[in-house]
């Protein structure tokens, strides 16, 4: 359940909290108020894209963040899925805008966008103005069903797409493999000289760095080797240098290490002073000789990397990807030099695949026919809630021409609103009123079967009015009873029906437009329900319609 949204620096909003609670929570205001703005911000907080001028004052970071509390154990192991783990069984997601650039964040954690994403969606259904034009486009009609069934669908789901990544590498394969027999051998030609030309390099793993180090080493040498010399002269050369000079010090602190204690220690480092001189002398006498190497040996070291750089250029950056590369390149110089009894291969193995996608194919069938009966029947019930008093809705079945990852399956919904008319696509019969409603059952329908703990609204109710804008609050109401519901609506019947309502107002606070969210006392949603009953002017008539409107919606949630 979504606890807390907590917007700052968005579009009309300065600064805003709300706290929402359990049931139906309302948000009301007039047109252009920024009711709008709350599901945009709730909208980025959950990944989505920042339009262009959301934020208030560029110059300010912007942040939108929400607090979830856990409904049930499943969101938790969904969430320890994601390496996620709640804390004092709450989630908190969000964002921070600052220039242009956004920081997702998951209980404080940085976390990529698609995180967020993912996150947000164990919690919360968002439900805009035009989602009900998903009912239109018929491929969103399998995604609908398979998010239905998708906990039955899983595994088959899986195997399919499995099934389908071989099926379409084999179709590669077989039209690659139709080519005459000129082509075939300039092909081997090409194959064999490349073949040739790796083994010949017997590359070996590691060696390119070793080389580049060495190569790296000697181009510096010269360089290196001369300083090496000076400090080798300067430590224990032959003329004035510091291990003679040391060496001096030492006999003539020898003669005061019987005076005394302090003398002793003094001696005693004198005398560590000088082997680590000399010590470092001949490490450094040491690394010069190992710098020490011939011409030839550049010159073999320098060849070498021409080899493998030539190779990296056309077969692969690394020398692992240039042996998958002769690999590939031994394996289709066998195909060809065998290529009867590769073709015969071939085909046994597409037709083997072809088989078993098409018993995959059918258990798909099978199971999303078996809940699309049991989908549309909830679906049926739902739109009767919903004023639709002689409606027949359905799922029928088309089969694709060509397989696809997903299977074979074309599903359409179907519906009948009026007695004695044939079953009929969706697009061919509802209006835009009648969309929202289907929308709504359907999404009903989802949340239920998907444990979602938040759905939102924003305007389900365009283009309906009357006795249906009555039943679609009386099922919005019953939605809440057991799903957290957030709704921005214009029509009084669904605002009556409030858990909580929330009041959206633009003011004008020095020289600047704000928009403010507040929660409404009971007298004060009486006074927001004759407003949206009455318009501009509320009579005492509109007033006490909206009392009688509030005190009978509360009595039918009783």
């Amino acid at each position: 359940m979504l606890q807390s949204l907590h917007v700052k620096n968005l579009a009309l909003i300065e600064e805003s909290e709300v706290e929402f609670a359990p049931g139906l929570n309302i948000l009301t205001g007039e047109t252009g108020a920024g009711k709008s703005i709350i599901v945009g911000s709730m909208n980025l907080a959950l990944g989505e894209k920042i339009p262009k001028d959301m934020v208030r004052n560029e110059e300010k970071p912007a942040l939108v963040e929400l607090i979830f509390e856990l409904d049930n154990e499943e969101q938790a192991n969904q969430l320890r899925e994601l390496e996620i783990e709640p804390e004092a069984n709450q989630v908190v997601l969000s964002r921070r805008i600052t220039g242009g650039r956004s920081v997702a964040r998951v209980n404080g954690e940085t976390v990529p966008v698609s995180v967020l994403k993912e996150v947000a969606s164990i919690f919360i259904d968002i439900y805009g103005q035009h989602e009900n034009q998903t009912l239109l486009n018929k491929k969103k009609h399998l995604v609908l069903l398979d998010e239905y069934a998708k906990e039955a669908l899983a595994e088959d789901l899986h195997c399919q797409q499995e099934l389908f990544k071989k099926y379409r590498d084999l179709k590669k394969k077989r039209e690659e493999s139709v080519t005459d027999e000129k082509a075939r051998n300039r092909e081997i030609e090409l194959l064999q000289y490349e073949i040739n030309e790796i083994e010949a390099a017997n590359l070996m793993q590691g060696e390119d760095e070793t080389l580049e180090e060495r190569y790296r080493m000697m181009s510096g040498a010269k360089k290196v080797v001369g300083a090496l010399r000076a400090c080798h002269e300067l430590l224990i050369g032959e003329g004035e240098s510091a291990s003679g000079l040391i060496g001096r010090a030492t006999r003539e602190g020898q003669t005061v290490q019987d005076f005394s204690k302090r003398g002793e220690e003094l001696y005693g480092q004198l005398l560590e002073l000088e082997d680590l001189v000399t010590q470092t002398g001949r490490d450094v006498a040491g690394y010069m000789e190992e710098l020490n190497f011939s011409e030839e040996e550049f010159y073999e070291v320098q060849e070498r990397l021409d080899v493998i750089n030539h190779l990296k250029d056309k077969y692969g950056d690394e020398i692992p990807e240039i042996m998958e590369q002769l690999r590939m390149r031994q394996e289709r110089l066998a195909e060809l030099s065998d290529y009867e009894q590769f073709l015969s291969r071939l085909e046994k193995e597409w037709e083997e695949n072809v088989s078993n996608m098409q018993a995959q194919c059918r258990k798909l069938t099978e199971i999303r026919k078996k809940f699309a009966a049991e989908l549309t029947f909830k679906v049926t019930q739902a739109l009767i809630d919903l004023n639709f008093l002689d409606v027949k809705f359905d799922m029928q079945f088309h089969t694709l021409k060509e397989p696809t990852a997903m299977g074979i399956d074309e599903p359409e919904f179907v519906i009948s609103v009026n007695p004695g008319e044939p079953l009929k696509p969706i697009d061919h019969v509802a209006s835009g009123g009648e969309l929202s409603r289907i929308m709504l059952a359907m999404k009903s329908v989802l949340a239920a079967n998907d444990k979602i703990s938040t759905l939102i609204f924003d305007e389900i109710d365009t283009g309906i009015s009357g006795r249906t804008a009555q039943m679609v609050a009386e099922k919005m109401n019953e939605i809440g009873r057991q799903t957290q519901v957030i709704s921005i609506t214009h029509l009084p019947q669904i605002a009556a029906m409030a858990d909580q309502h929330f009041l959206i107002e633009k003011t004008v606070v020095d020289d600047a437009t704000i928009s403010t969210i507040t929660r409404l006392s009971e007298d004060e949603e009486i006074t927001e329900l004759a407003r949206m009953l009455g318009g501009a002017v509320i009579s005492d008539a509109v007033l006490l319609n909206a009392r009688d409107m509030r005190t009978r919606a509360k009595q039918m949630k009783q």
